[in-house]
Order: structure tokens, then C-alpha cells, then sequence
């Protein structure tokens, strides 16, 4: 079976978020495709049923090092690219992934930059300050009171916390015993962080995400979390309206700097959320 490698959210090789792609040319059992994904251990690696594809619409499955999941943002963009690049010839304009959690359109801009439009979000439960705080390693001052603690969905949950400062922000760590305490196995959702302080002048916001569900503490890049991210700015009028256009920091504590592009527009009851990055190959070889 061929594999790629390439980088997500990158401004370069070697930074961004990593991620494998497969080809399979036959069908596979998805408990072999969980050995595969845990033997990469990358935060996500994806499989392209080749099989189970025709035209510009692939079926495509993620898994983490844990399991198997719906959705997710970078496995998204970069398996598109894999597609473009080492299937279609180059040529494609638009690819359609056919996910876990239903279909969705990715296309390429001129300028290197790939998109991709996420689902419609589904805003949930508000948490308490006091409640989240620890659970990140903050005090609840450095939670930002003027707006929610949210969890939000395009595909795959996560909770929303806005962070006051870039300092609190460089604090912040997981606390997995205060997390298990205060939420039970079904209602773990991994957590993402963002402010209005930026180490690049250039960034609107900065971000970080913790994962204590699918196997990865800290994810550089996390294009399903900001598709989250950016319909609950919308929804919250953040930036003083509903519209959102804006670029993103990323994974620069953990060494794997990242820019992710958001735009997020309400129409009528629903929200036209998009999400972009470039991607850069890095590696191919075989699994034997």
C-alpha cells in the first residue's frame, strides 16, 4: 500500500500538522486500519477507499491513534491534496470527501491556499468558569467573562474557551485528573483555547487545543476546532458582527507554528463556515 506524508497549516515543510494518507486499492477490515494509524501514532491518519470512490468523490476514513473518528479538519485538506496531486493528475479544481459524518467539498485557490467548507454547527451546553479553569491550569480571571464557554460542533465536538491573555494562554496545560473528575466518559470533549493576542502581529488570534479523548494532548493545527471556532465567534459577534475573515495561530508552543485561515458568514438561519491552510508534501513510501 502507498503512503503520503505531507504537512497541514504549514507555512513550510516540517511544520504545521503532520498527517498519513493510504491508499488502499481493496477493501480493508477498520481494525487493520487502526494498527496502521497506531503504528504512524500521528494525531490523524486517513485511508482513501479507492474502491469505494468514482469521479472527484472519494471515501475517506480518519482515525486517530485511538480510533476511529467522523471528521476532522487537516486530515481533510491534506488527504484532498494527496488526491489532487497524486491521483487526478494536478487538474482537479474541487474533491468531495465522503467522511464518516457526510460530504465534504474541498477546493483549491490559485494562490496554494486549500479549503475546505465545514457542516452546519450545532451550539450545545455552556460550562462554568470555575468549572474549566483547572482543568486547563488557569485561574478563572484568566478566563475571558464577557463571553461563553461553549461547546460547539461541525462534525466533531469540542468546547470552546475564550483565554484573556497570550500570557494565560503560554500557561495553560491540561490537567487529565481535574478533566476526568469533573466530566464522566461520554461527555469528554477536547478543549480549545483562543485570545486576542498574537505572537505574530500579522494573526487575528491564538490558539491551542487539548485533546484527552482521541490519544493526543496537544495538537499543533486543528481545522475541525477552528471550523468550531469560527461560527461561535460568528455567533457571539466577537469581532462587534457576525462576520468572520481571519487568519490564525497555532501549535507555536509545542514548535510546529501554524496558520489556519477562517471565514464565517451567517445565511438566514444557517452559517457558511470555511476553513483553509496550505499543505506541503513531505515523504512517500509502501507499507509491506
Amino acid at each position: 500500500m502507498k503512503y503520503y506524508i505531507v504537512d497541514v497549516f504549514a507555512r513550510e515543510r516540517y511544520s504545521g500538522n503532520q498527517l498519513a494518507v493510504v491508499l488502499l486499492h481493496e477493501p480493508m477490515d477498520k481494525e487493520a486500519m487502526q494498527r496502521i494509524a497506531t503504528e504512524f501514532h500521528f494525531s490523524e491518519t486517513t485511508f482513501i477507499a479507492l474502491d469505494e470512490s468514482e469521479g472527484n468523490r472519494f471515501r475517506v476514513y480518519i482515525f486517530t491513534p485511538a480510533g476511529e473518528i467522523p471528521f476532522a479538519g487537516h486530515p481533510t485538506l491534506g488527504t484532498a491534496q494527496v488526491i489532487r496531486d497524486e491521483i487526478l493528475g494536478g487538474g482537479a479544481e474541487e474533491v468531495l470527501l465522503e467522511l464518516e459524518a457526510g460530504p465534504v467539498p474541498v477546493w483549491f485557490d490559485s494562490d496554494g491556499l486549500v479549503w475546505m467548507r465545514q457542516m452546519e454547527p450545532v451550539f450545545g451546553e455552556e460550562h462554568d468558569r470555575a468549572l474549566i479553569a483547572p482543568i486547563v491550569s488557569l485561574d478563572t480571571a484568566d478566563i475571558d467573562s464577557r463571553y461563553p464557554i461553549q461547546n460547539v460542533s461541525t462534525g466533531l465536538d469540542f468546547i470552546i474557551v475564550p483565554v484573556a491573555s497570550l500570557r494565560a494562554m503560554k500557561d495553560a496545560a491540561i490537567d487529565p485528573h481535574e478533566y476526568r473528575r469533573h466530566f464522566n466518559t461520554r461527555d469528554r470533549k477536547p478543549l480549545l483555547l483562543f485570545c486576542p493576542e498574537t505572537y505574530e502581529r500579522e494573526n487575528t488570534l491564538n490558539c491551542r487545543m487539548f485533546d484527552d479523548v482521541h490519544g493526543a494532548f496537544e495538537d499543533p493545527a486543528t481545522g475541525s476546532a477552528n471550523g468550531c471556532l469560527s461560527a461561535y465567534l460568528s455567533q457571539h459577534r466577537y469581532f462587534g458582527g457576525d462576520t468572520v475573515d481571519i487568519s490564525v495561530e497555532q501549535g507555536f508552543e509545542i514548535g510546529r507554528k501554524s496558520i489556519l485561515y477562517l471565514r464565517s458568514k451567517p445565511e438566514g438561519a444557517s452559517f457558511n463556515i470555511e476553513i483553509g491552510g496550505r499543505v506541503f508534501p513531505v515523504a512517500d513510501g509502501t507499507l509491506r
